[in-house]
Order: structure tokens, then sequence, then C-alpha cells
């Protein structure tokens, strides 16, 4: 289990991170089930990575893998090519969400829009990190 105190202090981690590199985001993070326990919308931050943001912690969580694996897989001629279309549309292949794990089991996830996938995915990491 996430609490709300634990999933402030990953976003407040990731909010960080994001202001560190100039760049604001949409966090969100997620409990075992993939329901969202916490979001923050940065000021500026896109208001179509709002979802995006929720989507991909929900995505990290339902196949315990971080997205930016995900995607890779989901390419065209690989094993979960239009892996995307599942779940009437709540999978998100872009980078940004990572499974978060306590004593080696996945118990939420945090996922973060609002940049490249590059900015994402460190701004992701560095909100996974704050997790223990």
């Amino acid at each position: 289990m996430i609490t709300l105190q634990e999933a402030k202090a990953i976003i407040v981690a990731a909010e960080k991170k994001a202001a560190d590199i100039g760049q604001p985001m949409n966090i969100a993070v997620a409990d075992c089930g993939g329901n969202l326990i916490a979001h923050v919308r940065m000021d500026n931050a896109w208001l179509g990575s709002i979802d995006i943001s929720i989507k991909k912690a929900y995505t990290s969580r339902a196949f315990d893998i971080a997205t930016k694996d995900l995607a890779t897989h989901s390419q065209s001629g690989n094993q979960f090519f239009g892996i995307h279309a599942s779940n009437s549309g709540k999978i998100m292949i872009f980078a940004g969400g990572i499974p978060l794990k306590r004593g080696g089991k996945v118990v939420g996830a945090i996922g973060v829009s609002g940049g490249s996938g590059e900015q994402d995915h460190s701004v992701a990491e560095a909100g996974a990190a704050a997790f223990k």
C-alpha cells in the first residue's frame, strides 16, 4: 500500500526534478490497483498531459513495467505491438511511467507527462527514488 503522505513525498521529489530541468509536468501516483492516489499539475504544464500522466501510472502498474520499456516492446513487429489499443484506451506506451516497489513487490506506480520522453522518465525516476 502507498499512503497519501508517501504519494505526496513522491510528487514533491518529482516536482523538484521537473523544476531543476525547467519543464513543468503533470505527476500522478497510483496504488496497487492502478487507481489514482494523488496528482499534481505544475504551473504551465500541458492540459493534455493530465490524462496521459494518470494513464502512464496505470499502465506501469497494470503491467509492472516502466512505460519506456513497454514502448520498446510494443513497436511494429515486437511482442506487444497493438497493446496501446487494449484496456479501453488506458494504455500509454510513452516513457514516464515507473512501477513503485516495496519489499520486491509492485505496490503502485508513478506517471509523468509534460516534456520529452527522456524528461518524463527522469522526473518519474526522481519521484520513484523518493519512495522507500
